[in-house]
C-alpha cells in the first residue's frame, strides 16, 4: 500500500466562482487562482501524485501554461488518475477535509461524493469529506480564504 498527503490553499477572490470537490458553490467570491481553484481537488490530486511517488500538482500543471488558464480542477485529475493507470496503481481510498468560515459544504458534500467517484473511478464509499472551521483564527477564520488536506491510499 502507499499512502500520500496533499494540502492546498486559495484566497476569496470576488466575481469568481467558487467550486469545491468539482461542485459549483457560488458565482460570487471564488477562489483565486490559475485554474478553478478547486483547493478540495488540487488537495486531492497532491495526495495521490504523493502516494505514487510523483512531483506536486504545480510539476504537472504549472501556472505559467496557459493550457491550464480557467481550466476545471475535475479535467486535471482525470490527466492525474490516467497517469496512476499508466504506472499500475489502483486508487483503494481518499479522506479529504476542508477548512473554511464560510460557505457552508455540509449540503454539497454527497453531490462532490458523486463526481469525484467517477472521476477517480471509485466507489462513494471509499471517500470521505469532511469540513470544519479555523475557529475565527487567522487567514482562514478571518474568511480571507480556504484550505483543503487529503490523504490517499494506493495499491500497486
Amino acid at each position: 500500500m502507499f499512502v500520500g498527503f496533499g494540502y492546498d490553499v486559495h484566497r476569496f477572490k470576488k466575481s469568481r466562482k467558487l467550486f469545491l470537490g468539482g461542485v459549483k458553490i457560488s458565482d460570487t467570491n471564488g477562489l483565486d487562482g490559475h485554474s478553478d481553484a478547486d483547493v478540495l481537488v488540487h488537495a486531492l490530486m497532491d495526495s495521490l501524485l504523493g502516494a505514487a511517488g510523483e512531483n506536486d500538482i504545480g510539476h504537472f500543471f504549472p501556472t505559467n501554461d496557459d493550457r491550464y488558464k480557467g481550466i476545471s480542477s475535475i479535467e486535471l485529475l482525470k490527466i492525474v488518475v490516467k497517469t496512476l493507470k499508466k504506472k499500475k496503481f489502483k486508487i483503494i481510498n481518499t479522506d479529504m477535509t476542508i477548512v473554511a468560515e464560510k460557505p457552508k459544504i455540509y449540503p454539497y458534500i454527497d453531490q462532490m461524493k458523486d463526481i469525484l467517484s467517477k472521476t477517480m473511478g471509485i466507489s462513494k464509499a471509499r471517500i470521505a469529506i469532511k469540513a470544519t472551521t479555523n475557529e475565527k483564527m487567522g487567514f482562514i477564520g478571518r474568511g480571507e480564504g480556504i484550505c483543503a488536506m487529503a490523504v490517499a491510499s494506493l495499491k500497486k
